[in-house]
């Protein structure tokens, strides 16, 4: 069953704008995730087999809302201050496993849950960098030193290090890679007369 879902888009983007604040947060909320979904593949693996409808709904449910639980006691015995400015968004591992499971996304090949978990992570790891380069103004502070006068933000864009500046900066990545990719098949394209 490949067939993506606007809530399974959606769910990923809330978790990817609104931890991607800066690196270590990010890569905090990967390593969480990948821990929580991958135990809950294996978990599920066998309760799929006995259970059906909502009985596999409800232990779905419950598998995943107690692994999101254990990682998140887990993060607060040794790393509370990241759990701490994670907020709400670690409960949302657990809705994002059910919604995976009831979308088929498990019962996939495992070349393809690898290849979506990858470029979500790609995309994840690279809006972190940008919101904390740009948005704390570590690169205005670099660019001051050099070129004084021409940097107009030396203190950052702060409205990046928020969800909706998050928003608006995925939002220009995606009209570039759009861009790049028209820009290569029009370059590709034959014109004959």
């Amino acid at each position: 069953m490949n067939r993506p879902t606007n809530l399974t888009n959606t769910l990923t983007l809330m978790l990817l704008l609104g931890t991607s604040a800066t690196l270590a947060g990010a890569l905090g909320m990967l390593l969480m995730s990948s821990a929580v979904v991958g135990i809950y593949s294996v978990c599920i693996a066998p309760l799929r087999l006995r259970l059906s409808g909502n009985s596999l709904l409800l232990a779905s449910l419950l598998l995943a809302a107690t692994l999101t639980s254990c990682a998140n006691i887990l993060a607060q015995r040794w790393a509370l201050q990241w759990q701490q400015s994670l907020g709400i968004y670690g409960g949302l591992i657990a809705l994002q496993c059910v919604v995976l499971e009831y979308n088929g996304f498990f019962r996939q090949a495992l070349a393809q849950r690898l290849t979506f978990f990858g470029l979500s992570s790609a995309l994840l790891l690279a809006l972190a960098v940008l919101r904390e380069l740009f948005g704390q103004g570590h690169i205005g502070r670099v660019l001051s030193e050099h070129w004084q006068g021409l940097v107009l933000f030396s203190d950052g864009l702060h409205l990046l290090t928020l969800v909706p500046g998050a928003f608006i900066l995925l939002g220009l990545l995606l009209a570039a890679r759009q861009a790049w990719t028209r820009s290569n098949a029009l370059s590709k394209e034959t014109h004959h007369p």
